[in-house]
């Protein structure tokens, strides 16, 4: 017989739980996560089946093993999360260190197309706030970037200024908010007037968009992220697999 459509693999129900646990910040960024003979008791399932639920979230970059040490909850506070969605390079294929510089803040009322893509009700607060990446000093990206105003109610320009990790391991210290994936869509535009100045680009220049919506848990969308890439000697780099 076919199996029905509510059907789950056990190993899927048992991942759907360690999910809830993580979202509900049971084991925050960069902690250790019970052991699979703790979790299969807990569960009451066999160890196979907790390892395959956790192979799939290691895999999807949600947890992470560390050898001898056990499993640990992924977090942008590990330099090697720093730039996962940042995918800027040389033109001679080295990674250089982007150095974030914000600009200013405002809030404001959700309009249609933010209340859309952050899936909030019309006129709810969101937080808005501009910044530009620096790469060897130079000017390469303008990020203008909405937030949910519920869960950012206590964002400021000058605790950001103040943070010294990537912007990200902000969102996940100070407001308990981790990024697990994101979605883009990239086109080429011409540089505004504005843009072309923080940039230092002639105005018509042309540059790379960006458009970002990143998730945490349960795919709720959390960041609405519109940048501007110049791309005069620097390349967007994907790896497909």
């Amino acid at each position: 017989m076919a199996p029905s459509p509510a059907f789950s693999p056990l190993y899927r129900q048992i991942k759907a739980l360690l999910l809830k646990s993580l979202e509900a910040r049971e084991w925050r960024p960069g902690e250790a996560i019970p052991s699979e003979q703790e979790l299969a008791a807990r569960f009451g399932v066999s160890q196979g089946t907790v390892r395959k639920a956790i192979d799939e979230l290691v895999a999807e970059n949600l947890l992470v093993r560390k050898q001898g040490k056990g499993t640990f909850v992924v977090s942008h506070s590990d330099p090697r999360q720093f730039y996962r969605f940042l995918r800027l390079r040389r033109d001679d294929g080295e990674w250089v260190q982007a150095t974030s510089v914000p600009i200013d803040c405002w809030r404001a009322k959700a309009g249609q197309e933010a209340s859309r893509i952050l899936q909030i009700p019309l006129g709810s607060p969101i937080v808005i706030f501009r910044r530009v990446l620096r790469f060897a000093q130079k000017p390469l990206v303008l990020d203008e970037i909405y937030l949910p105003g519920d869960l950012f109610a206590a964002f400021s320009l000058d605790a950001l200024k103040e943070w010294r990790g990537s912007l990200y391991s902000f969102f996940e210290n100070r407001f308990g908010v981790r990024m697990v994936r994101a979605e883009e869509r990239l086109k080429a535009v011409a540089a505004d007037r504005v843009t072309a100045e923080m940039l230092g680009v002639a105005e018509r220049s042309p540059l790379l968009f960006v458009e970002r919506v990143t998730y945490t848990y349960n795919d709720r969308p959390v960041e609405w992220r519109k940048g501007f890439y110049a791309t005069e000697s620097y390349h967007y780099y994907n790896e497909l697999t």
